[in-house]
């Protein structure tokens, strides 16, 4: 009964770059029906009537991207994303970004002729959101997208390749190192400063709050800190996502990146301190490009993205670009 009720309101559609995982479409696109005006007011009546049905949803096709109501502001954007009346959660993590309204950010803000590496939203800290939510207030004239990826078929295709490596890997966890400087730099897509990341200036606060986090932190000369996070899994099974192993790490992203004034801004390594092979971690990098799925963005656009099973990035772009984020419990 509650799919028919949905299927009243919402039309499945298709979108450039949409796969089918598993017998799944992902993502699942979901447009007004035949004669709908396709206004916020009647989505959000929708979303409200059949809140249990689109959560469903969201974990069966680990993505769902709401296209044609004509979403055309935060404001509107933050109703939605209340109207399922699902518990905020702080963002915590290198990127810089704006608060915009009420749960709105904008997305990072780092230079848009850089690529942002696939991740799963906060991956690193003890608590991370279940559902990230994006909204395209302003469309990309070439580029952007947002690419996405099966978490499950990265771990499948890399026990298949280097069974022997991930077992290790998963045997000893993983051990993360990030420095940030104590301002913000936009000039780089990891360049939030430690004093807005933890919301304070005081170094004894700081490191309260990010004991919290589950980090350890080390000061560094020049104002900035060290963070290091670990022992973290490699992959991770969640309840209800039919026991797969999601590839629940930044093992890619972090691997041995190094700043010009020589030293590294991440590093990922075994927990033991045991090097993961170059040739190991390139070869992940490949895998997780081949199965990326890549859509266009379209103004209005609402994306919504199960964080446990996804990973998710942003391609380089041109001018102008405005995708705004909120992160769920």
């Amino acid at each position: 009964m509650l799919m028919e009720m949905s299927c009243k309101y919402f039309k499945v559609g298709r979108c450039e770059g949409q796969k089918v995982v598993d017998g799944e479409a992902v993502p699942l696109v979901l447009q007004p029906p035949e004669g709908g005006g396709g206004e916020v007011e009647g989505l959000l009546w929708a979303i409200r009537e059949n809140k249990e049905w689109f959560e469903k949803t969201i974990v069966k096709n680990s993505a769902v991207l709401l296209r044609g109501f004509h979403v055309k502001n935060a404001q509107e954007f933050n109703d939605i994303v209340e109207a399922f009346g699902w518990e905020d959660i702080r963002y915590v993590g290198p990127a810089p970004r704006t608060h915009v309204y009420k749960r709105v950010w904008t997305a990072n803000e780092g230079p848009l002729s850089e690529f942002i590496y696939y991740h799963h939203e906060m991956v690193l800290i003890k608590e991370f959101p279940e559902k990230v939510i994006l909204f395209c207030e302003v469309p990309p004239p070439e580029g952007g997208e947002t690419p996405i990826v099966p978490s499950f078929r990265v771990t499948e295709r890399m026990l298949e390749e280097y069974p022997e490596m991930v077992e290790e890997m998963e045997r000893k966890g993983l051990r993360y190192t990030f420095t940030a400087l104590s301002k913000n730099d936009t000039s780089s897509m990891r360049g939030r400063g430690w004093e807005d990341a933890f919301g304070t200036s005081d170094r004894v606060e700081a490191e309260k709050r990010g004991k919290a986090l589950g980090m350890e932190m080390e000061w560094l000369a020049e104002g900035g800190v060290k963070t290091i996070l670990g022992p973290r899994p490699l992959t991770r099974v969640f309840e209800g996502r039919k026991g797969r192993r999601m590839w629940f790490n930044t093992v890619v992203g972090m691997h041995g990146n190094e700043l010009s004034s020589g030293y590294y801004i991440s590093s990922a390594t075994m927990a033991d301190a045991s090097e993961i092979p170059d040739e190991v971690v390139k070869r992940c990098q490949e895998i997780i490009e081949e199965e990326s799925i890549q859509f266009k963005w379209q103004k209005g656009d609402v994306l919504f993205l199960d964080n446990l099973a996804l990973l998710h990035g942003r391609r380089p772009s041109l001018p102008p670009r405005k995708v705004l984020v909120a992160t769920c419990k």
